[in-house]
């Protein structure tokens, strides 16, 4: 179903960015003042050098994957924080609000499709999409929508900062959010095509062995939590570009429970000893964004629910500010 026939898609409203304002002039501006509202339903304008949000209000694959659901009101959540920062992107780039994606009735393969619809609307604009989780299991929809959009002919590589590998094999052809990228890899594979997958921040204590044969498998290096450290970046760095230089296109997913729950308690499945936000981890985050490759980013898992002082929207806004400085 197309968004413009779908009551699950939400455009939005102008109220969710009413913030604090210090004055009019540019230099005292804050997100909240400088946000556009784009409607999906109506003809898109051209997006060049624009970010496009778009929130994925579905936690139904936490809820089949056994989770804690919640954060299909992290969209949401996430704006409160976003709204209050203050602007310092360049003037050139906009920013704009496209609304919200809601998982009609447990319907998630058809809140996926209509993402992917999503996705590749923005892209074909000419727009970069951010897309706010939501459950993890946004990322078989997302990767979808950048697939759509760009062809068969570049090579699209995904960076996956989590705790866990995502690569369960869906029950009896049900999907949830540690199945996404075991449905791109097989869908690829059905095309003939590679599948480039690099998890950065992989804990054992969140994976099973199988996982781990899994990943062997399909040929998928990863990083360890343990190596994620700033003495470790003249080794991190290099295995990183490697990556990078495979591919044509980069899809880059944050899923917050690869961090440290004192950071972001506020997820589907917190990790007590994850990677801490510093400058080991925004050190990798500047390379893949200045790679000149990465074409569309999302934050998954963020559950206000459990977040403590909006601890995880904090440290998803600051991963998103810094995106937007990089780039």
């Amino acid at each position: 179903m197309a968004l413009t026939a779908s009551k699950a898609y939400q455009a939005a409203s102008a109220e969710n960015w009413v913030g604090r304002k210090d004055g009019k002039e540019a230099a005292y501006e804050r997100w909240g003042q400088v946000v556009k509202i784009l409607d999906l339903k109506e003809a898109l304008p051209e997006l060049k050098r624009s970010f496009v949000m778009i929130g994925y209000c579905c936690d139904e694959g936490v809820r089949r994957n056994q989770g804690r659901v919640g954060a299909a009101k992290g969209p949401d959540h996430l704006r409160v924080i976003l709204k209050n920062l203050p602007v310092h992107h360049p003037a050139a780039i906009k920013i704009y609000d496209a609304g919200n994606i809601y998982c009609q009735e447990g319907d998630l393969e058809e809140t996926q499709t209509l993402l992917a619809h999503a996705v590749s609307r923005i892209i074909a604009a000419g727009g970069f999409p951010l897309v706010l989780g939501g459950g993890h299991d946004l990322a078989y929809g997302h990767f979808t929508g950048i697939q759509n959009s760009i062809g068969n002919q570049k090579k699209i590589g995904i960076i996956n900062f989590d705790a866990h590998f995502d690569l369960r094999a869906p029950d009896a052809g049900s999907g949830n959010s540690g199945t996404g990228f075991y449905q791109v890899a097989m869908e690829l594979k059905a095309q003939g095509r590679p599948f480039y997958y690099l998890p950065v921040g992989i804990q054992r204590i969140s994976n099973t062995k199988k996982l781990f044969e899994v990943a062997k498998e399909f040929n998928v290096s990863y990083i360890d939590t343990s190596l994620l450290n700033a003495g470790n970046l003249p080794h991190l760095l290099p295995q990183l570009q490697q990556f990078l230089d495979r591919v044509d296109v980069v899809y880059l997913t944050v899923d917050l429970d690869v961090f440290s729950a004192a950071q972001a308690p506020g997820v589907s499945a917190t990790a007590f000893n994850g990677i801490e936000p510093g400058h080991c981890f925004f050190t990798l985050l500047r390379l893949i964004c200045q790679s000149g490759k990465l074409r569309s980013l999302d934050i998954a898992e963020l559950n206000p629910d459990y977040d403590i002082d909006s601890r995880t929207a904090k440290l998803a806004a600051d991963i998103l500010f810094n995106v937007l400085l990089e780039l």
